[in-house]
């Protein structure tokens, strides 16, 4: 397997080069995690802008089933099965990608897990399972991807990083800590880039009506109960669907902005955590919610 990548050009680019894309006709897109939720909504919204997409997914199936519904659109996708926490396996895809199709126009990093657990208990194998999707499966992406991207007069690379990476939930600490990394990388990512061909923008969704929180990895100690009591919380402030944040995620990319917030819950937490850092918890209620949802005598059963 070819590990090699082209170092790319970072000298600087006229400022015109600078401008959003108002369009995205034509463009070659490769999106992570397409198979369902967020990335699946963004490929079926794209296919309406008439974009040349370019799809994977570690889920053969379910990346086949989306496959089919775009193509009975009328538009024509390329679909990968990869493993983002392989650099290896991403590299080989960029290759691939770039042999294929030429250099792409756009890399959007949407491929995620979660986790919910406490940190006395968590196993460090499972933290460690979310931290190589999560978090390294953006770095290789964009390490991946970066040379070709950068060979374009326009490019933007999209991070999706959470409402959870502006404030923290009890329950989340691996997914907290992954998306956190998320922005802080995707925004040293922006200032590094900066005078370049390449926007870079940072997505924070809230509650998004996915399968995520369904299909999350669970504690050991979390009995069926708790599960259930925590998935039920989460649903219940989980006011956007995937379409809705689609679209919400592509105004914010033609309108070239840097952090892109989702869903009226993310906008109201992202004021709330710069007014109130100190404090915000206990104005949301998070401890007391999250010990009711857990039941400490669930635990010992």
């Amino acid at each position: 397997m070819n590990l090699s990548i082209e170092s790319p050009n970072t000298s600087k680019k006229p400022k015109c080069f600078l401008e959003s894309m108002n369009t995205f006709s034509d463009k070659k897109i490769v999106i992570t995690g397409a198979a369902s939720g967020i990335g699946k909504a963004l490929a079926i919204k794209f296919t309406d802008e008439g974009a040349h997409l370019i799809l994977s997914d570690i889920d053969k199936v379910k990346l086949k089933q989306t496959q089919s519904e775009i193509e009975s659109m009328g538009n024509a996708c390329h679909c990968y099965s990869i493993d983002v926490t392989s650099y290896a396996s991403m590299v080989d895809f960029a290759n691939q990608v770039i042999n294929s199709h030429g250099d792409i126009d756009i890399l959007i990093n949407n491929a995620g897990v979660s986790l919910m657990d406490r940190i006395t208990d968590t196993d460090l194998n499972d933290f460690r399972w979310l931290m190589e999707i999560n978090f390294w499966g953006v770095v290789h992406g964009v390490k991946a991807f970066l040379p070709s991207l950068m060979r374009r007069e326009k490019a933007h690379i999209v991070n999706l990083s959470s409402i959870l990476g502006l404030m923290s939930m009890p329950g989340q600490a691996a997914y907290n800590s992954s998306k956190f990394a998320v922005k802080g990388f995707t925004e040293a990512l922006k200032m590094e880039l900066s005078g370049t061909a390449i926007k870079v923008s940072c997505v924070h969704p809230g509650g998004v009506k996915t399968n995520i929180a369904k299909d999350a990895r669970v504690g050991k100690v979390i009995t069926s109960a708790s599960r259930t009591r925590l998935i039920d919380e989460f649903n219940k402030l989980s006011y956007t669907t995937a379409e809705q944040a689609a679209d919400q995620i592509i105004k914010g990319m033609k309108q070239g902005k840097r952090r892109i917030i989702v869903g009226i819950d993310a906008k109201i937490a992202d004021v709330l955590v710069r007014l109130f850092p100190n404090k915000y918890e206990s104005l949301v209620g998070l401890e007391k919610r999250f010990h009711e949802a857990m039941n400490e005598n669930d635990l010992s059963q």
